[in-house]
């Protein structure tokens, strides 16, 4: 069987051979790490950075999380929530005047943040390259009309979500949010988690392995919400192994970590706030905005105020004051408040699907099954 490194309380022994099992199968290198009320249970890893299986994946590999990156992201504008400098009610215009266009108006801060906006991608043509630039992505997301009426219904803000939460960040604090997450997140915390790769750290990235079967965009029908939001732009995986890449400000694709870089900011929401938010403004994420087929993913979710509640295409995350959310390929982070739980998978071989994985389920259920 192969070798996991690390260490694991004799509790969770189970998340241990689980992860053994599965890089003897189809994971290539991947980490997992679980906090239970403020303790590091299981903070382990194996496997390899690369497809030729020559490097080990160490305690300090880091890889691309894709939206992952969205839980900080979410966290971020909540921070700002807790110092009274947003309103999650408030138009986004408040803060981005120029988004106010094109029937926009009444578009509130909690719809980005929930998928609820009717601004769910870019209008076409937008290639993965136009994300580089961060002012035109902007400017040309705030000359849009919604593509549905807001906060009707949830349409997955699949790469442009970094941008939308981002702005109004940068806005508030005159900060990026690539920079806001390293002042005001990943430092104070003591947290292996970054926005992009600082080009002192590539030698440390696992790049990214594609799913085994080119990834469906959506609905074939080009008119489609899901079609559009999937083309404008196309993911690239191959795009994550460049510097542009590495370098940009992507909140919604772009985070860099392994699951315990994960862990120690997410488990933040977890513990209840840990002094960052307070009890009440972490009951927002528990606020539902939208219950039922999400319009890009084309399957059912509830979406609260930055974070997944619940959807039957994770039946193995539970019901209760439960928030989370993953990246492509199958990475997940789970925030359990009710247990006081954070579970946190990150890897390098993706799976396909946009949220979860057989791989993540058996990780997932393997946490559960110990504390049961």
């Amino acid at each position: 069987m192969a070798e996991v490194h690390g260490s694991c309380d004799d509790r969770f022994a189970g998340v241990r051979e689980a992860l053994a099992q599965k890089l003897d199968g189809e994971e290539l290198g991947a980490s997992i790490a679980v906090d239970l009320d403020g303790e590091t249970v299981v903070d382990i890893w194996g496997g390899f950075r690369d497809a030729e299986r020559t490097t080990p994946w160490t305690q300090d590999t880091i890889t691309n999380v894709w939206s992952t990156t969205k839980c900080v992201l979410n966290l971020a504008a909540l921070m700002l929530v807790e110092r009274g400098d947003l309103d999650v009610h408030a138009p986004v215009g408040n803060y981005w005047p120029e988004f106010s266009a094109k029937g926009k108006k009444d578009v509130e801060v909690r719809h980005l943040m929930s998928h609820t906006s009717g601004v769910s991608a870019w209008e076409p043509p937008f290639s993965v390259r136009d994300m580089y630039d961060w002012e035109t992505a902007c400017e040309r997301l705030a000359a849009q009309r919604p593509w549905w009426e807001p906060g009707t219904a949830s349409g997955y803000h699949s790469a442009n979500q970094g941008f939308l939460v981002g702005e109004v960040i940068r806005r508030i604090t005159n900060k990026t949010f690539q920079k806001f997450v390293a002042d005001e997140i990943a430092g104070p915390l003591g947290a292996d988690f970054q926005v992009g790769a600082r080009e002192r750290d590539w030698g440390r990235v696992a790049p990214l392995v594609a799913p085994p079967r080119p990834e469906s965009a959506g609905d074939e029908d080009p008119s489609s919400i899901s079609r559009r939001t999937f083309t404008a732009p196309v993911m690239s995986v191959k795009a994550t192994l460049t510097s542009e890449w590495r370098t940009a400000d992507l909140g919604a694709l772009n985070g860099h970590s392994n699951a315990r870089g994960v862990l120690d900011v997410m488990r933040v929401l977890s513990l209840g706030g840990q002094g960052l938010l307070s009890p009440k403004t972490v009951d927002l994420i528990f606020d539902a905005q939208a219950d039922g087929v999400d319009l890009v993913l084309e399957q059912p979710f509830t979406w609260g105020i930055g974070y997944c509640l619940g959807s039957p295409v994770v039946p193995y995350v539970p019901a209760g004051r439960v928030a989370f959310w993953g990246g492509w390929g199958g990475s997940l982070v789970v925030m359990d408040l009710d247990r006081r739980l954070t579970i946190s998978y990150m890897m390098n071989r993706m799976a396909s699907g946009i949220l979860g994985s057989p791989r993540s389920e058996a990780y997932v259920r393997a946490v559960y099954d110990a504390l049961n």
